[in-house]
């Protein structure tokens, strides 16, 4: 077991501005009250032109004093034993001009003494005090032999001795206190520092849970509409899809039978329509399966096919038929690519162009990137990209991006951008794949045959490479 030490005395100087403060009053006072006693006192045997003279030495010495205190710095600091020896010589002056051992200038010893101690070590204020005790023997030995009382001087080294032992207690405690107290000072700053960040990030979880929240809502409330929709209208067109059926089978000519396949033509793409609607909106499942990267990328642009400028953006998909399958939630992994594939949308103009590719990086992961020659965006807009409600749209929610990431997250993967303001945007997503085929293989509720791409969404040519990176994105 450790032996118990009582803590060390402090070897270095604390500042604190009261008693700093308090310590230039204290030789204040005392100039003052010399100058008072050389001028006004009228003692027989008091040179006051000498006094004078070393008070004015004492006055510039404090002036200087002053202004280092001001700055937190003590003059000549770094040389105390120098002012403990002029201090001996100012006060053993002072006295030889005055009464000698009776005079009342022998207290400056205690007030430096004071001061010593509360500005310097132990060990300075020790050898002040020897010093001190050194100049008023001295003193002793100037004055007339009649004059030297044997009594004063002893008196005076004890006074002397005692002061030095006191003001150094005291000035220990006070500093070792003040140390203490500072100490618990910046470990409170520390911790409300500690405290302020966990709230900072609590508040930052609940906005994001709240998010989350919210978005969830719209989608559920989305689902039940499209869902509504749906079958208020697939009740109709199966009526009148009977009644083609009904007309075609009465021989008609030939102008009514084109027309009835004109309008049996249409009614099928409003029934692939309907289901892709039903199957978009159907309740998400939370369950990971095996899924191909290939069949999510389709997915996500035949729902992006009926997003409003679509059509006048070409969009290019070129996926290796070679890559390996993932392990996610397929649902979610259709809204990731969603997501950036509408966001490319709204930041390119009319004929902008759009480059979906993914490559296998390595043995363990798929990157996708999702490229546009659109706006791009800011330095300042990057740094909010992904926080929830920033957006840069009028009409937008500011939740994709922020979805994007958190279903990223999830899936174990990582997101990134690179945009150059003015030039385009490029996404890239980093996928694991996996190492144990156990997990069974993703079934689709959408049907077997999946409609055609609309012209708008042309087929990639087979021989395209990974688009060149753009630096990033517009916050959408």
């Amino acid at each position: 077991m450790n032996a118990y030490r009582q803590p060390a005395t402090p070897t270095y100087t604390y500042w604190e501005p009261a008693i700093e403060t308090s310590t230039v009053k204290v030789r204040w006072f005392g100039l003052l009250l010399g100058y008072a006693y050389a001028n006004f006192g009228n003692v027989p045997g008091m040179h006051s032109l000498a006094l004078n003279a070393i008070l004015t030495l004492g006055a510039f010495y404090t002036i200087l004093d002053t202004l280092y205190s001001r700055r937190e710095r003590v003059f000549l600091g770094n040389y105390p034993f120098l002012i403990s020896v002029f201090e001996a010589l100012f006060i053993g002056w002072l006295c030889y001009f005055d009464r000698g051992l009776e005079s009342p200038f022998r207290y400056y010893y205690i007030l430096s003494l004071i001061c010593c101690a509360i500005r310097q070590s132990p060990t300075v204020t020790l050898v002040t005090c020897l010093l001190h005790s050194i100049s008023y023997y001295a003193l002793f030995m100037a004055v007339p032999l009649q004059q030297r009382d044997p009594f004063a001087l002893w008196s005076m080294l004890v006074v002397l001795s005692w002061v030095t032992w006191a003001a150094t207690a005291m000035a220990t405690l006070i500093k070792t206190r003040g140390i203490k107290l500072a100490e618990l000072n910046a470990a409170l700053h520390a911790e409300q520092s500690r405290l302020e960040a966990r709230i900072a990030q609590t508040r930052s979880e609940l906005q994001e849970a709240q998010a989350l929240l919210l978005h969830q809502e719209k989608m559920a409330a989305f689902g039940l509409l499209a869902a509504g929709i749906a079958h208020e209208v697939g009740n109709p067109l199966t009526s009148i899809s009977s009644i083609v059926q009904m007309l075609k089978r009465r021989d008609p000519d030939a102008y009514t039978r084109e027309r009835l396949e004109l309008v049996g033509g249409q009614l099928q793409r409003i029934q692939t329509t309907l289901r892709e609607l039903i199957n978009f909106s159907r309740p998400a499942s939370s369950q990971r399966s095996r899924v191909s990267l290939a069949e999510i990328i389709h997915e996500a642009l035949n729902i992006a096919k009926y997003y409003k400028d679509t059509k006048s953006r070409q969009i290019i998909a070129a996926i290796p038929a070679d890559l390996p399958v993932l392990v996610g939630v397929r649902d979610q992994l259709v809204q990731v690519v969603l997501n950036l594939v509408l966001n490319a949308i709204d930041a390119t103009s009319k004929d902008g162009r759009i480059e979906i590719a993914a490559r296998l990086v390595g043995t363990s992961t798929v990157e996708l990137t999702v490229s546009d020659n659109g706006t791009g965006i800011t330095p300042a807009q990057a740094e909010r990209l992904f926080q929830p409600y920033f957006t840069t749209k009028k009409t937008g929610t500011g939740l994709g991006l922020f979805v994007t990431r958190k279903l990223i997250d999830a899936h174990g993967g990582t997101i990134e951008f690179s945009s150059e303001f003015g030039r385009g945007t490029t996404f890239t997503i980093r996928l694991p794949v996996p190492t144990s085929p156990a997990v069974p293989a993703s079934t689709p509720d959408a049907p077997a045959s999946l409609p055609d791409a609309p012209a708008s969404l042309p087929d990639a040519p087979a021989g395209l490479t990974e688009p060149s990176a753009i630096p990033t994105i517009q916050a959408r």
